[in-house]
Protein backbone atom coordinates (compact mmCIF):
# COMPACT_ATOMS: atom_id res chain seq x y z
CA UNK A 1 0.00 0.00 0.00
CA UNK A 2 1.46 3.06 -1.17
CA UNK A 3 1.76 6.45 1.30
CA UNK A 4 -0.95 8.17 -0.11
CA UNK A 5 -3.67 5.23 -0.06
CA UNK A 6 -2.81 5.07 3.80
CA UNK A 7 -2.90 8.50 4.30
CA UNK A 8 -6.70 8.48 2.43
CA UNK A 9 -7.58 5.69 4.87
CA UNK A 10 -6.49 7.19 7.56
CA UNK A 11 -8.45 10.08 7.25
CA UNK A 12 -11.56 8.33 6.24
CA UNK A 13 -11.07 6.14 9.59
CA UNK A 14 -10.99 9.07 11.84
CA UNK A 15 -13.86 10.22 10.39
CA UNK A 16 -15.64 6.74 10.79
CA UNK A 17 -13.51 6.58 14.20
CA UNK A 18 -15.64 9.90 15.24
CA UNK A 19 -19.17 8.90 14.12
CA UNK A 20 -21.87 7.78 16.18
CA UNK A 21 -23.22 5.94 13.48
CA UNK A 22 -22.50 4.45 10.79
CA UNK A 23 -21.90 6.86 7.23
CA UNK A 24 -22.42 7.38 3.53
CA UNK A 25 -19.56 7.81 1.45
CA UNK A 26 -21.00 11.46 0.65
CA UNK A 27 -21.32 11.77 4.49
CA UNK A 28 -17.68 11.13 5.21
CA UNK A 29 -16.28 13.19 2.50
CA UNK A 30 -17.63 16.30 3.93
CA UNK A 31 -16.91 15.73 7.56
CA UNK A 32 -13.37 15.09 6.06
CA UNK A 33 -12.74 18.70 5.01
CA UNK A 34 -10.41 19.92 2.90
CA UNK A 35 -8.19 16.59 1.35
CA UNK A 36 -6.30 16.37 -2.08
CA UNK A 37 -6.38 12.37 -1.73
CA UNK A 38 -9.63 12.45 -1.03
CA UNK A 39 -11.81 14.02 -3.95
CA UNK A 40 -15.07 11.67 -3.81
CA UNK A 41 -17.72 9.76 -2.84
CA UNK A 42 -16.35 7.23 -5.29
CA UNK A 43 -12.90 7.56 -4.22
CA UNK A 44 -14.55 6.95 -0.01
CA UNK A 45 -16.07 4.12 -1.36
CA UNK A 46 -13.39 2.40 -3.06
CA UNK A 47 -10.71 3.23 -0.32
CA UNK A 48 -13.45 1.36 2.21
CA UNK A 49 -14.48 -1.34 -0.02
CA UNK A 50 -10.89 -2.33 -0.11
CA UNK A 51 -10.43 -2.29 3.68
CA UNK A 52 -13.99 -4.45 4.27
CA UNK A 53 -12.26 -7.16 2.45
CA UNK A 54 -9.69 -7.21 5.28
CA UNK A 55 -11.97 -7.02 8.13
CA UNK A 56 -11.55 -3.27 9.29
CA UNK A 57 -14.53 -1.51 7.54
CA UNK A 58 -18.21 -2.99 7.96
CA UNK A 59 -20.48 -2.21 4.48
CA UNK A 60 -23.99 -2.17 5.24
CA UNK A 61 -25.73 -2.69 2.04
CA UNK A 62 -28.42 -0.14 2.05
CA UNK A 63 -29.55 2.64 -0.46
CA UNK A 64 -27.24 4.21 -0.43
CA UNK A 65 -24.58 2.00 1.33
CA UNK A 66 -22.91 3.03 4.63
CA UNK A 67 -19.76 2.02 6.40
CA UNK A 68 -18.91 1.87 9.72
CA UNK A 69 -15.52 0.21 11.71
CA UNK A 70 -15.55 -3.09 12.49
CA UNK A 71 -15.11 -3.41 16.74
Amino acid sequence: MSAGEYDRYDRIRSVLAEADEPLTAREILALAGECEEIDSPHRVATVLGRWAERGEVEVIADRPYRYRLET
